[in-house]
């Protein structure tokens, strides 16, 4: 089980950190979920187990901190860029509406966008871990009518996050998430390069950060 989650999530981070580490991070998960597993939640172990390996790498890739401080800063420009392009139109900006507002040229801001993909899929999944349905793991005996409130209210955030975005966006949270494809059997599945599915990834990540932020969910 930790070599499948390890594996999967090599495919992303493989650049920045060795798959054995990946495997031990996953290993230290594995020994929590043993640890505080509760079957009065009626929970299947491997699920549980599941979310527990893939927090528990997540926090350590990000507690590893290998994202250039000028990276995140770019980050924060475009998804600020966004908030404010969309409260003016109304709607989701393109990423030619994107870079003139930037006033930079659109290949630098599609190469950003590649650059950022995994920043951002982490510091997302990082929230909805310890924010969403993943947050079983409490050391509470059972979820609490506020906890249970919290998460469907999120997952319905979610949802009407994912409805705004794009055909070409919607396609790829689809096939990534859901399917669990790699980029390059998604970019083999649209006709595009990995590079190019990485872009639009990322571009759907900040759309949906932005949504988690105007709830009050997530901030910068």
């Amino acid at each position: 089980m930790v070599k499948i989650v390890a594996g999967r999530m090599y495919n992303f981070y493989g650049s920045k950190i060795e798959y054995d580490d990946l495997v031990g991070f996953g290993a230290m998960g594995l020994m929590d979920s043993i640890e505080r597993f509760d079957l009065s939640k009626n929970v299947k172990f491997e699920t549980y187990a599941q979310i527990r390996i893939r927090g528990t790498i997540i926090d350590n890739i990000r507690k590893l901190d290998w994202v250039p401080r000028s990276l995140r800063k770019k980050s924060k420009d475009i998804q600020s860029a966004m908030i404010s392009l969309e409260n003016k139109l109304g709607r989701v900006p393109s990423n030619y509406e994107l870079s003139k507002f930037l006033n930079i040229p659109i290949e630098e801001l599609e190469s950003i966008l590649a650059d950022i993909a995994n920043f951002n899929m982490i510091s997302l999944e990082d929230l909805l871990i310890n924010k969403g349905e993943y947050s079983i793991g409490s050391n509470q005996n059972s979820t609490t009518p506020e906890q249970a409130f919290e998460s469907k209210e999120l997952k319905e955030i979610l949802s009407n996050a994912i409805d705004m975005l794009t055909v070409q966006e919607k396609t790829v949270i689809s096939l990534y998430y859901y399917e669990e494809l790699t980029y390059k059997e998604i970019g083999y599945i649209m006709e595009l390069s990995e590079s190019r599915i990485s872009q639009i990834h990322s571009k759907a990540i900040l759309n949906i950060k932005n949504q988690l932020i105007k709830e009050s969910i997530y901030e910068h």
